[in-house]
């Protein structure tokens, strides 16, 4: 029974994908043989950057962080994603290696589909090609972005925005914000270093946008906050 309740499993989990969703069952079946389980724990790497691509990696369950770590160890998070996302369309294509790598941020299980599998697939059915082209093109938009933050918008801003999107409802005065990223998680997620974001809560708080203990943020001041999160200039000149 474990045999077919796997594969069960695994045409389930392709049928979450975008670009897999549209295939009929039988086909869904067959690729769910060629695929490979794989469980991780915290902290373990499914892929380095550099690495050949050998195939497209598809979330079960749990998290997983794709990163990039200089030759200094300073850390940039790209993303994080969860059970039904994607990991390492682009190298499928170009046949460099993975631009980034990828760790479980907590237990998790990934499947793979070996990269011979995926091109014949896109090649028998253009639409699938097509969707995977859509679920690049929203990846470079957010790379665009994360480039764009790190040549235009101080860390201040950065952190404001991630507070912002942080808070579990409206940004309106008292509001409580949860930070449970340690300031080094945080830093590798906005593009700087532990320092400055330190500096940049402590400029919030100096400036009464928010108060602060430990990981618990109560904002103050949401019209600043809001705009800060925007980049209004106005609004940063004394923070």
């Amino acid at each position: 029974m474990a045999g077919p309740t796997l594969r069960a499993a695994t045409v389930a989990l392709l049928r979450r994908v975008p670009y897999f969703a549209r295939l009929p069952t039988a086909e869904l079946t067959q690729l769910a043989r060629l695929c490979a389980s794989r469980r991780l724990d915290p902290g373990q790497t499914i892929f380095e950057e550099g690495q050949p691509c050998r195939g497209l990696y598809i979330v079960a369950d749990g998290h997983v962080e794709v990163r990039q770590v200089s030759l200094r160890g300073r850390e940039q998070v790209f993303h994080t994603e969860g059970p039904g996302a994607t990991l390492g369309e682009a190298p499928l294509f170009d046949c460099g290696g993975y631009i980034a790598t990828a760790v479980a941020v907590e237990a998790a299980t990934v499947v793979f589909l070996p990269r011979t599998e995926v091109i014949d697939l896109c090649r028998r059915r253009p639409v699938v090609a097509l969707a995977m082209l859509e679920t690049m093109a929203r990846r470079l938009r957010r790379f665009a972005g994360i480039v764009s933050d790190l040549a235009f918008h101080p860390v201040t801003e950065r952190l404001a925005r991630h507070l912002e999107a942080a808070a579990a409802g409206p940004v309106t005065a008292g509001a409580h914000i949860d930070v449970r990223l340690t300031q080094t998680q945080l830093a590798a997620r906005l593009g700087t270093v532990r320092e400055l974001v330190a500096r940049a809560f402590a400029q919030l708080e100096a400036n009464g946008v928010i108060t602060r203990n430990r990981t618990h943020v109560v904002v103050r001041d949401p019209a600043r906050l809001i705009a800060l999160a925007r980049g209004d200039g106005a609004a940063t000149r004394d923070v």
